[in-house]
This record gives structure tokens, C-alpha cells and sequence, in this order.
């Protein structure tokens, strides 16, 4: 079983060394993504036998992941394990997330923060990683506990079935979202983190809005009947409501409130905009899906 590791890397030259030179020690082949970085991320990496995939600029983690997928599936591997280069993750745990892959329990395993021992994790951190995984699980049948872990198994079967194309922190998500539609199994297992001090290089804020936009852009492509229909049918009852509401004032009092027209007419057109691509993007995606 040909089992390789992946990194995504922006800009670690202080860690990468370390990281490459222990996970060649208990696996087949190491493949570095160097993400634009600025530094000797690339170069270090080489030196020391990696895989080394460079992008001449910063494409953002979800471009990086993508790349690694691409490499495994080109050099046929049987296993993929996704390992973040800031030095938090614990070369044992490794063992940990492979063992239901190799036993045919999981195509997909992440390794969790919050089924073990889950002190270590700032207290701001652990509330937002949380939140996003509540809007994670909102668009699959999963109640994962670790949504954004970098820290994943896959075995072939998902290597090969999946196509990543979102670049940002949203992969994660992009990621659970497709394996739950293709009828993946996913589970997780228990890891421990190492915090010392602020290491993660990905803002909370920016990582959380990722997460939210990615997840609403899978939702409004998977339900557009739901995501933009419902929307669509509600704006265009609030038009006929207020459409008869003007032509009631009108015919009683002979008074013509311009503003309720207004606001009448703007939710007829939103909800028929909103209806019509409902309809159109329903088709589309069904076209596509058939094809």
C-alpha cells in the first residue's frame, strides 16, 4: 500500500526541514506544496528528497490541497495523508488516522480536536472552529466534531473520485460536502494539538468567512430550488401583499402611497429574479449532472 503525506506549505522554512525529515522516516513519499512562499519553503524542501509542488504565487490552502490531491492521483497512491506544516500535528497520531483506512472501516478519516483531550486549544479558537463546524454539518448528513482539521486520511477510492476547486479555507468544507454526495464513509479519530502560542498562519476571521461562503456556494449549487426559489417565492407574496396594500389605499381614500409602491414593485422584481434563477440554475445543474 503506497501511502503518501501531504503538506501544504506558505512561507515555513523555520519548520519544514524538521516536519520532511521525520515523516520520511514512516512513509513512501512526502509531497510538499509550496504555496508562493516568499522564503526557502521550496528549496529546503527539495534539498531533502520531498515531492515539491511550487506555485509561482500564493493560490491560498484550498489551492494547495488541490495540488497535492492532483500529485497522488498522478503518481497512483493508495493512501493520502494531509499534514499541516505549522508543527502542531504529532507524527504518532499519524498511525492513529490511517488505522480505519488500512482496516476498510473509512474512506475518508479526520483527525479531531474535540474527541480527546481538547484543553490545549485556546479557549476563542475552540469557539470558533465549533461554529463552523455546526455550519459545516448543515449541508451533509454528517455530525463530524472537527470540520476544519487539516489533519486527514483518504484512501484511493476518495483520491481519485474527488475534484477540488475552491482555494480557500472553505476546502475542508468543499471536501465533506462533495464525500457525503458521493456516498463516502467518514469518520474521525482523536489527536492531540500542540499550541504554543499563535502558530496558525490562517486569520479567524477571514478563515470563518471562507468556511460560510464556501458552504453557501455548494448549498446554492446542490438546492437552487431551495436556496434561491424559497427566497424568490417569499419576496413575490411580499410584492402582492403590498401591491394590493396600495391598490386598497388607492380606491378607499383615493391616496397613492408612493413609497409602498415602490417597495412593492422592488420585491416583485427581486422575487422574479430570484425565481428565475431558481429555475435556470435547476436546469443547468441537471444538464450538467446528466452529461
Amino acid at each position: 500500500m503506497k501511502t503518501v503525506i501531504g503538506i501544504p506549505a506558505f512561507n515555513e522554512e523555520k519548520n519544514i526541514a524538521k516536519i520532511v525529515v521525520e515523516l520520511q522516516r514512516i512513509t513512501d513519499e512526502v509531497i510538499v506544496c509550496n504555496d508562493g512562499s516568499s522564503d526557502l519553503t521550496g528549496e529546503i524542501a527539495k534539498k531533502l528528497g520531498a515531492t515539491v509542488i511550487n506555485h509561482p504565487k500564493n493560490l491560498g490552502y484550498g489551492g494547495a490541497i488541490g495540488s497535492i490531491f492532483s500529485k497522488a492521483k498522478e503518481i497512483d497512491a493508495d493512501v493520502l495523508v494531509t499534514f499541516d506544516a505549522d508543527g502542531q500535528h504529532k507524527l504518532e497520531d499519524i498511525e492513529h488516522v490511517l488505522k480505519p483506512i488500512k482496516n476498510n472501516e473509512s474512506d475518508i478519516v479526520i483527525g479531531s480536536r474535540f474527541l480527546g483531550d481538547s484543553e490545549s486549544v485556546p479557549g476563542y479558537r475552540k469557539l470558533g472552529i465549533k461554529a463552523i463546524t455546526k455550519i459545516s454539518n448543515l449541508e451533509t448528513d454528517l455530525k463530524v466534531t472537527d470540520s476544519q482539521s487539516g489533519f486527514r486520511a483518504y484512501n484511493k477510492k476518495t483520491i481519485q473520485a474527488l475534484n477540488i476547486s475552491d482555494r480557500g479555507m472553505g476546502v475542508s468544507t468543499e471536501i465533506l460536502i462533495k464525500a457525503s454526495k458521493s456516498g463516502l464513509k467518514i469518520s474521525e479519530v482523536p489527536i492531540e494539538i500542540i499550541y504554543e502560542g499563535d502558530t496558525s498562519t490562517h486569520n479567524p476571521a477571514s478563515h470563518g468567512i471562507s468556511v460560510v461562503m464556501s458552504t453557501m456556494k455548494f448549498i446554492s449549487i446542490e438546492h437552487p430550488l431551495k436556496f434561491y426559489g424559497i427566497p424568490g417565492i417569499i419576496f413575490l407574496f411580499l410584492g402582492v401583499f403590498f401591491t394590493i396594500w396600495v391598490v386598497n389605499e388607492y380606491v378607499s381614500i383615493g391616496n397613492f402611497p408612493i413609497h409602498v409602491s415602490l417597495i412593492g414593485v422592488s420585491t416583485i422584481i427581486i422575487g422574479t429574479m430570484l425565481t428565475m434563477a431558481a429555475i435556470l440554475l435547476y436546469s443547468l445543474v441537471n444538464v450538467v449532472r446528466e452529461k
